[in-house]
């Protein structure tokens, strides 16, 4: 009866015998939604550390992307420079041999040429020989 009388006057003994203000149901409820709480507080902090050593692994991973990929295209570039010097460098070595074609084409003419007078000359020479 003494218990009815401060419930309804929203006091409550506990298991130890002490008064208090809340009822002890209500009071577990609390403390196990405080461990609860604090439970889930911990877990959400140890998932923000493992979020951000996993952020800052793709970042890492990133940059080291991003350089691998810069490389590359420095690569791919100098291997285009490298072609283009080398077409160049054909079509010299082309425009080259063009000419000492027609350079060979000259002397074989200026050869032919010179061989053509030698012959008229020795001519020349046998006849003048022949006429003395």
């Amino acid at each position: 009866m003494a218990q009815a009388a401060l419930g309804s006057a929203g006091l409550h003994f506990d298991e130890l015998n002490k008064l208090r203000v809340l009822d002890p149901d209500v009071a577990q409820q609390t403390a196990q939604l405080r461990e609860e709480c604090k439970a889930f507080v911990d877990k959400i902090l140890e998932f923000q550390k493992t979020v951000g050593s996993l952020i800052e692994l793709v970042d890492q991973l990133a940059k080291a992307a991003e350089s691998e990929k810069m490389k590359a295209i420095g690569a791919r570039n100098l291997l285009k420079s490298i072609a283009k010097q080398r077409e160049a460098q054909e079509q010299q070595l082309q425009a080259l041999i063009a000419e000492k074609k027609m350079q060979l084409e000259r002397y074989r003419i200026e050869y032919e040429t010179l061989c053509k007078i030698e012959a008229d000359q020795n001519e020349f020479i046998d006849q003048f020989i022949f006429q003395k």
